[in-house]
């Protein structure tokens, strides 16, 4: 353990990894409410890929992404003074609000197209903040690579939507 992680007490800590989940969870709160106005009527209508996953698929997967994101950040941020972790932290924000705007563009606006463009932004942000976070933690960054495969899918995936349907 090192001395950063020391001087911080056990208490402060677990308020720290819940308030980690709270966040990550509550972003993707705001992206599922925008998604589950769009899943039952607009996404139905599109023309979707064989390989297109049942729609149950994706609570269970992001439900657990956004675990191991919280995890993550919250590893990240116990290790170091925050001078330190800042850059690693604020990236990391900065890809969770994209994470919510790419539902939102997607689901509540209904444009696969803005939100193709948007994944690819989202993916570049994820990737350095994925590396940010190896650089602070090899678990932390361990824990963003799974949500980093997911989102190289999911932008598959979102191409693919976006090409079978465009007018």
């Amino acid at each position: 353990m090192s001395d950063i992680e020391n001087k911080r007490s056990l208490p402060a800590q677990a308020i720290a990894l819940i308030i980690s989940l709270v966040v990550c969870f509550a972003a993707g709160g705001l992206g599922g409410l925008a998604t589950t106005q769009g899943l039952d009527t607009w996404y139905d209508t599109l023309a979707k890929p064989t390989w297109n996953p049942p729609s149950w698929v994706f609570a269970p997967v992001w439900t657990t992404l956004y675990c191991l994101m919280g995890i993550a950040v919250w590893l990240v941020w116990r290790g170091g003074e925050w001078k330190q972790v800042k850059p690693a932290v604020v990236l990391f924000t900065v890809q969770l609000v994209l994470n919510s705007l790419w539902s939102l563009l997607f689901f509540g606006v209904q444009n696969p197209g803005a939100a193709l463009v948007e994944i690819g932004v989202l993916w570049c942000a994820i990737a350095a903040t994925t590396v940010l976070f190896f650089r602070r933690s090899a678990i932390a960054g361990g824990l963003m690579t799974p949500y980093l495969l997911w989102v190289t899918f999911a932008s598959f995936l979102n191409f693919t939507i976006w090409n079978l349907n465009r007018v």
